[in-house]
């Protein structure tokens, strides 16, 4: 009986293992963001943005890559897109997570002591097993930015309702820092604490540092890693992303020459 009932409980925790899966979300693209937190800034209309991700995590063990995408609807309004996928989770689950689409709205802008504020509002849906899925979530967020010399600074606070009763609401409270380092390199250091779906064992105190190469005037190379601080879960992650967005358009000066 007494083997039963330790086996019982082993498969449990296995179970809870499984079930507490760290859903991504809505992700911010280079160079409007660190990692996961989002800038106020956005594109320029009709300008966009593509950027490939890939994350290795370990405890969990799985493989993450992630498709983003981002356009400028005017100078100040965004839409943004994000389709995970995840591979070899738990060493058997394949498939989409979670895909996340929202829009960015900057309504106040930088000044001289005054940050700029945005807002966002997101919803996800559903791409594949339980395991990796919320069933769909619908939320938003506020965004500060501040520029202070060399360091540029941003305050997220996200909430995010699942389409489930099985899973409690997520609040996220995430802080970033970019260093510009020289004119084409900066360093990144993000914090990110999170009320998880799941238990309160599950919330999530994570640390997350690395640099970011603007490698051409439209490609920008990120590099990462990251660890949970509270309870080592994720052990760690490692993550690379390369990022394409469109050059600022030039005017074009015309010089006219008369002739006599």
């Amino acid at each position: 009986m007494k083997r039963i009932f330790l086996v019982a409980l082993l498969l449990l925790t296995i179970a809870e293992k499984l079930y507490a899966f760290d859903i991504s979300g809505i992700q911010p693209l280079a160079p409007h963001g660190v990692f996961s937190t989002f800038s106020a800034e956005s594109l320029s209309k009709n300008m966009s943005s593509f950027e490939i991700t890939a994350e290795r995590s370990r405890e969990p063990d799985f493989y993450r890559f992630s498709l983003k995408a981002a356009y400028g609807i005017s100078d100040n309004l965004e839409f943004n897109l994000t389709v995970p996928y995840v591979y070899h989770y738990s060493d058997k689950k394949n498939g989409l997570e979670d895909i996340a689409a929202g829009f960015k709205y900057r309504f106040f802008d930088e000044g001289k002591y005054g940050p700029s504020l945005a807002f966002m509002i997101n919803a996800s849906f559903p791409g594949g097993d339980n395991e990796i899925s919320s069933d769909g979530r619908v939320g938003g967020g506020f965004i500060v930015s501040k520029r202070v010399g060399p360091f540029n600074g941003h305050l997220n606070l996200f909430y995010e309702k699942p389409g489930t009763s099985r899973l409690k609401d997520e609040i996220s409270l995430m802080g970033g820092v970019e260093f510009s380092a020289a004119h084409n390199f900066k360093i990144l250091s993000e914090i990110i604490l999170k009320k998880s779906h799941y238990t309160h064992e599950d919330n999530q105190i994570e640390a997350r540092f690395g640099y970011r190469i603007k490698t051409t005037e439209y490609i920008y190379t990120t590099f990462g890693a990251g660890f949970d601080i509270k309870n080592r879960s994720p052990e760690y992650r490692i993550f690379i992303s390369v990022n394409f967005t469109t050059p600022y358009e030039k005017k074009k000066l015309e010089k006219f020459i008369q002739e006599e």
